[in-house]
């Protein structure tokens, strides 16, 4: 037994060494460039095909096909990607959302270029670099680690790439060469994925999906390293291969003994479940691109064009009628993508484990092998195969509630690949499964019809949640999810809307591609696929339905009619390029058109304008939206209290908003030391102090964005304290952002119109009223808010927030890139506000802005309110303090 004890760990030290190479390269690469390089595992297959290719094909010697794999094109392939890919990017501003699809989009790109050269086949004749002997291979990643772990900690390089990885942009004013040290990181990490790929491949099946899909699996190491710590990755990569080998003795019997062979089998891929769902999130940026404009409508034309194309089929015959029936259902599970990614802004890498999970649900109640199911027919057995799986929507819905960006794309990712290996793959789940199409719909024109029909629907309903009260809430939720959380949107139950509904779709078009093969083949739903279909969407506009069905064609069309990995290679090249196109290829080529289009509009000469000028009266000259406002008044007369008897009246005795005793703590750092505040009806209080001092803590703590370590946040007299922002936004408690929180895909009418919809009180003349209050009631209303500028949006935010009807309104920094004449207008409208009795609270710097409208003035300092009272004697003391 001791025997067998040991020669399973030297086993699972030579795995873990592996492992440990992916590790170190993930973490050395993220972070010298904040990016995990989701194409670690195809490069590793890229540099195991090149050492076979030159070894076994060309006749080089073992040493010079390795310097040349290792040493040349691992890491000029990093250095390549790096200049060519991330580097763009960055200079764009590093946007997490781009480049982890082009990540996806090299991973997917590598694969395909390698099917396309070296075909789709598995290849068992790997050249094996280092011996079997597991002491050689975990010496080589010891040896990397300690070296890697002492370059970063005592050498300038080390200290440099720390700097960049802080701050890129700070770390270049102070010298650093930030493209030298990402380039460096990006070679060293592609140069760990090469030697990963060339040790294991002896040892494994050597093919374009499978090898990079296998490294993919053990980015669980670096995960629960937090991407940081080198030791731990390797510690987790020898521990959990060790385990996956020891567990191998164990051979119980029966359906739960296939499952724990299946867990045994595959401990990474429980490791990266409980690294990606269980532990605390990495990387919580936003995930997706954001609209940078509203989205044009599709003309009617491209429409009739596709209605066209897509009936086209059925004048076909034979293998051309064939290969199209997989169109329509995978166009279905595209949709799906479209709804999560491009109506909810949601990340969603495990579309195919549902897809998957869609054809299997329908195999087994066709075949009466569903447990407490009698035997159904095929379209029932597919209706109810979507009912159950849409829940099954949670697994990946539930962690978007509390993760964001590369969190949720591992998460995500992790369901799929867990899916994939314990059920797909599984004997016990798929043995002896067919799947039949519907009686009468057995021909491929029948069911090809059949098939139009249902993705009909889908289109349907993927149009209705577009429109409407849900349509605005997703899309806001999609372009500022604080905002639309603040506007009183229940970002969590829209999250858990968007993928359970993506599930359904994704289970209906599997359901329909495996009715379409007749038979369950896990091969079509492989995790490396999901990448795939993600990828497609993404670069042909996420939220376009028509992208998705051109996706769709695209993928059949070209795998069909070309050498296999052609489609994927087109969307890698397209994914690797989306920040040139965020919006898709359609938008971009709109763009262009319009910029190319000549501008055939009269233009008035010098002499004309001058004129113009001149007969102009005075009131048309100023600002569109404040040519109703009159010069700025003082306070005191700026708006009138509505009776002389109301203006007399002490302060009510209960404030509406109230801070207890607010402790708040950052990483050891004290934000709020016992803050205690009141905000009452009718008056406009102001919070003022210097950065850092815990202004903001104390805006986020009343707001609900923070909950406070200790004391009490009371609204009315209730404890509000647990209650998160949209709740508090639905009780009257409204808020404006520092950062302009906008919907830019929605007009500026639909911006309101959210705020509206969302808040305390359901008024149907809420909206024009906010507009008209907020000077936006003009041609400006039916205008999108991408693109206007920053006054207009300020009050485009402040609309919002006034269409629900609050009774307190939080403003932070309101006067923010606004000039002297906006800030001027804004006064005079918060002074409305407050004589309307309206309860505000101001944390500005513009202490003149303040002087001007405040009722009382807090001064906060190092975490504590240091002085109260008046505005004119707090800011006075205040410039006495400060001297001459």
């Amino acid at each position: 037994m001791s025997s067998l004890t040991y020669d399973l760990t030297l086993a699972g030290l030579s795995v873990g060494s592996a492992a440990a190479l992916t590790g170190i390269g993930l973490v050395v690469t993220y972070r010298a460039t904040g990016v995990l390089n989701f194409a670690h595992g195809a490069i590793a297959m890229v540099c195991a095909y090149v050492l076979r290719e030159s070894v076994v094909e060309w006749g080089w010697p073992l040493w010079l096909g390795a310097v040349a794999t290792l040493l040349v094109l691992a890491p000029g392939i990093g250095v390549v990607l790096e200049r060519l890919v991330f580097r763009p990017l960055s200079v764009l501003g590093g946007d997490p959302a781009q480049t982890l699809v082009a990540s996806i989009g090299v991973f997917v790109l590598l694969v395909g270029g390698a099917a396309l050269v070296w075909g789709q086949g598995a290849r068992d004749d790997a050249p094996e670099l280092v011996s079997a002997d597991p002491w050689g291979q975990l010496t080589v990643a010891l040896l990397l680690a300690v070296g890697v772990g002492v370059v970063i900690r005592w050498t300038r390089f080390g200290r440099e790439l720390r700097a960049v990885v802080d701050d890129r942009q700070l770390a270049v004013l102070g010298g650093i060469d930030a493209d030298r040290v990402a380039a460096a990181g990006w070679a060293f990490g592609s140069f760990t994925a090469g030697l990963t790929g060339v040790l294991l491949a002896p040892y494994v099946r050597l093919d374009p999906y499978g090898l990079p899909l296998l490294v993919m699996e053990v980015v669980a190491v670096a995960v629960a390293a937090r991407m940081r710590s080198l030791s731990l990755a390797v510690l987790v990569a020898l521990g959990v291969a060790v385990g996956q080998s020891q567990l191998t003795r164990l051979h119980p019997t029966g359906w739960g003994g296939q499952l724990l062979q299946a867990v045994g089998a595959n401990l990474f891929v429980v490791a990266l479940l409980v690294a990606a769902l269980v532990l605390p999130g990495i990387g919580t940026r936003d995930a997706l691109p954001r609209s940078a404009t509203a989205r044009v409508p599709t003309p009617p034309g491209a429409w009739i064009v596709a209605v066209v194309l897509f009936l086209l089929p059925l004048g076909f015959a034979g293998s051309d009628l064939h290969t199209s029936v997989q169109v329509p259902a995978l166009g279905v599970i595209l949709l799906s993508l479209v709804v999560v990614t491009g109506r909810g802004g949601q990340i969603s890498l495990g579309q195919a484990a549902y897809a998957g999970l869609g054809a299997l649900f329908t195999a087994l109640l066709a075949a009466g092998r569903f447990p407490g199911l009698p035997r159904l027919p095929e379209l029932a057995a597919l209706s109810v195969a979507v009912a159950l799986v849409a829940p099954l929507g949670l697994l990946t819905g539930w962690p978007a509630i509390g993760r964001h960006g590369l969190a949720l794309a591992l998460a995500t990712f992790a369901v799929g690949v867990g899916v994939s290996r314990f059920v797909f793959a599984q004997p016990y789940a798929t043995s002896g499964l067919s799947l039949d199409r519907p009686a009468g719909f057995d021909g491929d024109r029948a069911y090809y019809v059949l098939e139009l029909a249902l993705l009909a629907a889908a289109l349907l309903a993927t149009h209705a949640l577009r429109r409407g009260r849900t349509g605005r809430a997703l899309a806001a939720m999609r372009d500022h999810e604080a905002g639309a959380s603040a506007a009183g949107v229940r970002v969590p139950s829209l999250k858990l809307l968007a993928f359970v509904s993506g599930a359904a779709l994704a289970a209906l078009g599997g359901g329909m591609l495996g009715m379409g093969q007749r038979a369950f083949d896990p091969g079509a739903y492989d995790p490396v696929r999901g990448l795939l279909w993600f990828a497609a969407v993404v670069v042909l506009g996420a939220d376009s339905t028509l992208g998705a069905l051109a996706a769709a064609a695209l993928l059949v069309g070209l795998d069909a009619g070309a050498r296999g990995g052609v489609a994927a290679a087109l969307i890698g090249v397209l994914a690797v390029l989306v920040g040139r196109f965020p919006g898709g290829p359609y938008e971009a080529l709109r763009a262009a058109g319009q910029q190319l289009r000549p501008r055939r509009g009269a233009r008035l000469t010098a002499v004309g304008t001058r004129a113009r000028a001149r007969l102009r009266p005075p009131a048309a000259r100023a600002a569109p939206h404040i040519a109703h406002i009159g010069p700025r008044p003082s306070r005191a007369t700026a708006v009138p209290r509505p009776t002389a008897e109301a203006a007399a009246l002490p302060p009510p005795a209960v404030p509406l908003l109230a801070a207890r005793r607010l402790h708040a703590r950052y990483d050891g750092f004290t934000a709020l030391d016992g803050v205690d505040l009141e905000v009452r009806p009718g008056r406009v209080t102001a919070v003022v102090g210097p950065n850092g001092a815990g202004k903001s803590t104390l805006f986020h703590c009343l707001a609900g964005t923070l909950r406070p370590a200790r004391g009490q946040v009371v609204f009315g007299g209730r404890d509000i304290t647990r209650l998160p922002d949209h709740a508090r936004t639905r009780l009257g408690i409204a808020r404006t952002f520092q950062q302009l929180a906008v919907f830019p895909s929605l007009t500026v009418t639909e911006n309101v119109r959210v705020g509206a919809e969302q808040g305390r009180l359901a008024d149907p003349g809420a909206v024009e009223r906010a507009l008209r209050l907020a000077g936006l009631d003009g041609p400006v209303r039916a205008l999108p808010a991408a693109g206007l500028p920053t006054g207009t949006l300020r009050r485009v935010e402040l609309a919002r927030a006034l269409a629900g009807g609050p009774r307190v309104l939080l403003l932070d920094e309101p006067a923010a890139g606004l000039d002297t004449v906006e800030v001027a207008a804004l006064a005079r409208l918060l002074d409305a506000l407050a004589a309307d009795g309206t309860a505000l609270l101001v944390v500005e710097h513009d202490l003149d802005l303040v002087a001007g409208i405040a009722d009382v003035v807090h001064v906060m300092t190092a975490g504590r309110i240091v002085a109260s009272g008046p505005p004119r004697q707090v800011l006075d003391s205040l410039e006495a303090a400060a001297g001459p």
